[in-house]
């Protein structure tokens, strides 16, 4: 990645015109032939960019002294990223390798993980048979026991939406097959359940819990909140 702070002024020359008047601003221009440019506001959002494939070129010892620098940035469609370079304030160029990608705190794993280390939070007595229980359509997130020894499924999701439900539902048909399981209840457990969500698993008679993660994790009250 190169990082260059300049004064500069910016065109943009496409399916519309726009100028950016000369400024101190941050250019970026990625690995992956990307190029934007940046205020020291608006947080993550560039002021004019212009994405790959692209191709950048630079011509130097333009403006009327010969000081200036060109950089003209133009993608497959034609259009033109037009950044004229007053002062060159820094240049550097960093590699950064292969990116591992983000890892979400509180993905559906570790709720899962959290969940099974602690089902008496879902009712007092409840135990784990088994997390990722197998069936012929997909694992089960959570397979358990409730206080009376009855068998619950239990599907998680971050955002519960009706799509989650009609899941749950699958499962708790094949499961019902199994003599040794029947009869098996349903839960839906999520961090937030859609209204629709909601409606559908009532009708079909599974229970639908709000989980709280921090709770989970030991931080607050580690009640979860039953609708």
């Amino acid at each position: 990645m190169r990082l260059v702070i300049a004064r500069c002024s910016v065109d943009y020359a496409g399916r519309l015109t726009a100028h950016l008047p000369l400024a101190p601003r941050l250019i970026l221009v990625k690995a992956d032939g990307s190029v934007s440019i940046h205020a020291d506001d608006r947080a993550y959002k560039p002021l004019n960019w212009m994405s790959p494939p692209c191709t950048l070129s630079i011509d130097e010892g333009t403006g009327e002294n010969g000081d200036e620098q060109l950089w003209t940035v133009i993608n497959k469609s034609g259009e033109k990223l037009l950044i004229t370079m007053a002062e060159v304030l820094h240049d550097s160029s960093h590699e950064l390798g292969v990116d591992p990608g983000l890892i979400k705190d509180g993905v559906e794993a570790h709720l899962q993980e959290l969940l099974a280390d602690r089902m008496e939070t879902l009712g007092e007595g409840w135990s784990l048979i088994r997390r990722e229980y197998p069936t012929a359509i997909g694992p089960v997130d959570i397979l358990g026991r409730d206080a009376e020894g009855a068998t619950v499924a239990v599907e998680i999701k971050r955002r519960g939406e009706i799509d989650g439900v009609e899941q749950l539902t699958r499962y708790l048909e094949l499961l019902n097959r199994d003599p040794l399981l029947a009869p098996v209840r349903g839960v839906f457990a999520a961090q937030e359940i859609k209204p629709q969500a909601r409606v559908l698993a009532g009708d079909r008679g599974i229970r639908c819990v709000v989980l709280d993660y921090d709770a989970l994790r030991g931080i607050e009250d580690d009640k979860l909140r039953l609708f």
